[in-house]
């Protein structure tokens, strides 16, 4: 396969990038470097089936020769970079996504469009399957993500309904991993990088508030698995293993053998309450599950940061009315 990556040198994007070349495909890594980062990509650059172009999909995407997929990851996914970035991010999932459909029409070639857990909202229905519409508030603080993912998930199932694209939709519950930026104010990286410099460990709300954790080498086999595919979706791409935020971090203490205490902080506006994934159809149709533990994940994080003392000191930005665990 001839892949376009999106995002290509992000979090999410890069391990992709990684999985692809690491079987034999060829890959075309796009980014603008806006959240992505050069050195995701460093190691993959020597590979002659790897190129990268810096560059906005949401002003243009050009690819010359054949694609037989694109996979569109090109996005802004933590608070304080979407928050940062809402326009660019709203572009992302708007002009970006029909830029990558229409080089997949071009090129009769497979969409993978990532989109999120976020499209629930706060759920009015635990867990949340892909039947479920979601509760999401269009003009709230969180809507410049949610909003663009819903709009990337209607115009990719226009695209295949009306011009006949080959296109899927996966939905990306709670994912962490190694290259995840410690500061980008998410839970996980946020607990962890306060545990290991001593800081209080800081809840929002009562800490009953519940996610579920995946870590990201599961996810990306998912990710294949549906590229490969011709399933349209939407699926949902996630570990159910529920966590309240409260047994999270008490996890987290334990794994690093931190003393630091936990700090209650208020709830923000629009945190969900509840999230967990029913993941039946990535099951059936995919022949998906994750295998890797939450517990064991986070060991192979703390393991990660560990190893990397510059970005373990690192503050973890607290994202104070954002501070909950958004994928993708």
């Amino acid at each position: 396969m001839r892949v376009v990556v999106t995002g290509g040198a992000g979090f999410l994007g890069s391990h992709l990038c990684d999985h692809l070349i690491a079987r034999g495909d060829q890959v075309i890594c796009l980014d603008n470097l806006s959240t992505g980062r050069t050195a995701n990509i460093a190691h993959l650059l020597r590979y002659p089936g790897f190129e990268f172009s810096e560059c906005d999909v949401s002003e243009r995407i050009s690819v010359s020769g054949e694609v037989t997929a694109v996979a569109h990851f090109a996005s802004a996914a933590s608070p304080p970079e979407y928050l940062h970035k809402p326009l660019q991010t709203l572009a992302a999932g708007s002009r970006g996504t029909e830029h990558g459909l229409r080089l997949a029409e071009t090129h009769g070639a497979r969409f993978l469009l990532a989109s999120t857990s976020e499209v629930y909202g706060d759920p009015a229905v635990h867990p949340q399957p892909e039947e479920y519409w979601g509760n999401v508030n269009p003009v709230g603080p969180r809507s410049v993500y949610d909003e663009a993912k819903r709009f990337a998930e209607a115009l990719t199932t226009a695209y295949r309904g009306a011009r006949g694209v080959n296109a899927g939709i996966i939905r990306i519950f709670n994912t962490y991993g190694p290259r995840m930026s410690p500061s980008d104010g998410r839970v996980v990286t946020n607990f962890i990088t306060q545990a290991l410099n001593g800081e209080p460990i800081t809840v929002y709300g009562d800490g009953e508030q519940t996610r579920s954790f995946c870590y990201v080498d599961d996810l990306i086999r998912g990710v294949v698995m549906m590229l490969d595919s011709s399933e349209p979706g939407p699926v949902n791409l996630g570990n159910p293993e529920e966590f309240t935020i409260g047994d999270f971090a008490r996890l987290v203490l334990r794994i690093t053998g931190s003393a630091a205490p936990i700090e209650y902080r208020p709830l923000p506006v629009d945190d969900p309450v509840r999230r967990r994934p029913v993941i039946k159809r990535a099951s059936e149709r995919l022949g998906w599950e994750p295998e890797i533990t939450v517990a064991d994940g986070v060991r192979r994080m703390v393991d990660w940061l560990r190893a990397q003392p510059a970005v373990a000191v690192a503050k973890p930005q607290q994202a104070a009315s954002h501070p909950a665990p958004i994928s993708g």
